[in-house]
């Protein structure tokens, strides 16, 4: 299903939203098209003389993240449609490897976090927010968040150019080959992470349990913090075993990993690991911010097109002012959605000062905006945005479920009140 963007409220007139109008609505859906849109990666460089150092945050979007975000929602409308996400979901696999592979490898998102030396495309976290807002556009299945971001920058913290294991594993998760997971519980939030509850034996085999981890269905490694550091593990070696649970969100699965005396290398010493999870943790929970956007964006505009194609008493229903009311309300909170996951974005690509503020922010409003357009889309479509054919209830199952990954809003709340020196309120 195409998103109707053209019948949607107009959030700004800025110079993203001018170029955005220019591109169709409804890409042709041509399997080439994704492979033709794709920017060249020198286009995607940071500018590494903003790199962190304070500045005024950019809050548009450049022209060659607009051909990005062109080319992911071409792939996307042609390969992704609700009835193909739900179809999947139903059949029970991890992620759509097919489409993985066109948009990591061909399209080549997979390695936008990755250094060009390492294998990427030496692209930042702004170019990879705005692949996130097009896949939460679509909640398509795929595990960009767990392996592109939070496996990525988890690996980029353990000193890649020196450790040739580390190398090793990124090249291939970079150029899109292979998958990986960060075995801790989706919930954990940056700035605290607790305590490994795998540990190490003398021989180096891992013994102990993580539950509620995403992405570890279907990775071809999983990437465990325990107590003497962070290790590679291989989820087919012997006493390794993946269980899937089931998860609100069925295009994001979870699963409790077991490892029994499981054989595994060391990435990174304890120290080093925990700086390493904890950057990606912060990483994921601000890029997870652009995701919950282009969900809310989905939302908003799926709920014009319906309210102004659906009529009762001779007009369409959307003409009613409680409805129009409910919607212009929702409009403005995904402005300020916009402008916070935008900061976010651009704090961690210019490694600002501020990036642990800015995600804190991003966070927890994010969430919360993502979470009632969701309930608002399902509520205005009436008797049909009940029923499973729908694919509405794809989008608030994955608003729920995102809404405490990487930490709830309050936690997000109350590490920002830390951060700012600002007492959290008591109730």
């Amino acid at each position: 299903m195409s998103t109707p963007r053209s019948e949607a409220p107009r959030p700004e007139a800025s110079r993203s939203e001018a170029s955005r109008s220019e591109a169709p609505p409804s890409v042709a859906p041509r399997s080439d098209a994704p492979r033709a849109a794709a920017p060249r990666a020198e286009a995607l460089r940071p500018d590494a003389s903003r790199a962190g150092t304070p500045h005024p945050a950019d809050l548009l979007y450049s022209e060659a993240e607009e051909d990005l975000r062109a080319a992911v929602r071409a792939l996307l409308d042609d390969r992704c449609p609700p009835s193909a996400v739900l179809a999947a979901a139903e059949a029970g696999r991890p992620y759509d490897a097919p489409l993985w592979d066109t948009l990591g490898r061909d399209i080549g998102a997979a390695g936008l976090l990755v250094p060009e030396k390492l294998g990427g495309q030496g692209a930042t976290a702004r170019e990879a927010a705005v692949v996130l807002e097009e896949l939460g556009r679509s909640v398509a299945p795929l595990p960009y968040l767990t392996s592109a971001v939070l496996a990525v920058r988890t690996l980029l913290g353990c000193d890649p150019e020196t450790e040739e294991e580390v190398r090793g594993l990124l090249g291939p998760i970079a150029a899109g080959r292979a998958t990986a997971a960060l075995a801790v519980p989706l919930s954990t939030a940056p700035g605290g992470a607790p305590r490994p509850t795998v540990r190490a034996d003398v021989d180096g085999r891992l013994t102990g349990r993580v539950t509620g981890v995403a992405g570890a269905t279907g990775a071809s490694t999983l990437l465990v913090p325990a107590d003497s550091g962070l290790y590679a593990v291989a989820p087919d070696a012997a006493g390794v075993r993946t269980t899937p649970v089931t998860s609100l969100d069925l295009t994001r699965p979870l699963a409790t990993v077991d490892l029994d005396r499981a054989a595994a290398r060391r990435l990174a010493p304890a120290d080093r690991a925990a700086a390493a999870v904890d950057r990606a943790l912060l990483t994921g929970a601000g890029l997870l911010a652009s995701e919950q956007l282009g969900l809310a964006e989905w939302c908003l505009a799926e709920t014009v097109r319906h309210t102004r194609e659906r009529h009762q008493f001779g007009r369409p229903v959307g003409s009613f002012q409680a409805l129009k009311h409910r919607m212009a309300a929702l409009w403005l909170e995904l402005v300020s959605a916009r402008a916070v996951a935008r900061n976010a974005a651009d704090a961690l690509a210019t490694d600002s000062p501020d990036t642990p503020v800015a995600v804190a922010v991003a966070q927890a409003y994010c969430a919360r905006v993502a979470v009632h357009a969701a309930e608002e889309c399902v509520q205005l479509h009436g008797g049909i945005g009940m029923t499973w054919e729908h694919p509405a209830h794809l989008y608030l199952k994955r608003a729920k479920s995102a809404e405490i990954a990487l930490g709830t809003p309050g936690r997000h709340r109350e590490r920002l009140a830390l951060l700012v020196d600002v007492p959290a309120p008591t109730s």
